[in-house]
């Protein structure tokens, strides 16, 4: 598909300013994820999705993220969504979904980051694992997960939900659009121990969100599918169902262990990994 220049997608973006009804849903036109990237890339609000099925999600991610490569470069591994029950039941969702992460879209440890960074810019403790060997996509445990990678990473995603109504938002639109991928500040990677002391400590782990040096959320490991490394047995079964698979060297983003919050500028956000080795943290700054 070729990219309209900038305006005439802006142009189609207002266009479209009507969401799709249940009766007309299907996978997106070209036309209408040309409008919804216009306004990914313009910051601006974009037309919700409403009533895709699954397949019709998946359909329209796949069309959108050819627009996200060329935008954000190669793509580096893999987000789940949806893995935390409490943010399922916020999107009413019931089932976890995936988006596809890109090399610009990640950002050094203490970043200073625009608040205003996407159209319904977001913030949120989260957590990357690098992939070590391709028996991963074979994973059917945490710790046959553990075994095929080789660190776990401090990671505060920044999320953008990108539509005019995101509490509208189901699994199969939040798919559809990328699960909201966007930016995310990365911090300094831990060596991953294959043992069971260290499963446990993943599932143990206590997650505190602060801003401005004060608690404003926290969770455990367990909140995220009873245990993180579940997220990616899940996207290993999914990635197989769609004919894809993880490959050594992918970051892997295990969801959420946090509420999702909106920043403003001056905001200076840490996450901590509370019985994790060395206590990490990752921060980043607003402006």
């Amino acid at each position: 598909m070729t990219i309209r220049p900038a305006l005439r997608l802006l142009a189609a973006a207002c266009s479209l300013a009507l969401p799709l009804t249940a009766a007309q849903a299907a996978c997106m036109s070209d036309d209408q994820i040309s409008a919804l990237h216009a306004a990914y890339q313009a910051r601006t609000p974009a037309a919700n999705p409403e009533g895709l099925s699954a397949a019709d999600g998946e359909c329209s991610r796949a069309k959108f993220q050819a627009l996200l490569g060329r935008q954000f470069g190669a793509p580096v591994g893999y987000k789940a969504g949806l893995t935390n029950p409490a943010v399922q039941k916020r999107f009413n969702a019931d089932a976890p979904v995936w988006g596809t992460l890109y090399k610009d879209m990640l950002l050094p440890e203490d970043s200073t980051v625009d608040a205003a960074f996407g159209a319904r810019a977001l913030y949120e403790a989260d957590l990357l694992v690098r992939v070590s060997s391709a028996a991963i996509n074979q994973a059917t445990t945490p710790m046959q997960v553990l075994a095929a990678i080789d660190q776990v990473i401090p990671f505060i995603e920044l999320p953008d939900l990108v539509v005019q109504a995101p509490p509208k938002l189901n699994g199969a639109a939040i798919s559809a659009i990328n699960v909201g991928a966007r930016l995310g500040v990365v911090g300094r990677p831990i060596p991953v121990e294959a043992t069971a002391a260290f499963s446990d400590r993943l599932r143990d782990m206590e997650v505190l969100l602060m801003a401005d040096g004060a608690e404003v959320d926290r969770g455990k490991g367990s909140d995220v599918l009873e245990h993180p490394l579940n997220a990616v047995v899940w996207l290993a079964k999914d990635l197989a169902r769609q004919g894809l698979a993880m490959k050594p060297g992918d970051l892997i983003s295990l969801g959420s262990f946090s509420k999702l919050l909106p920043p403003k500028p001056g905001l200076a956000v840490q996450v901590i990994y509370q019985g994790l080795p060395g206590t990490p943290m990752v921060a980043v700054t607003f402006k």
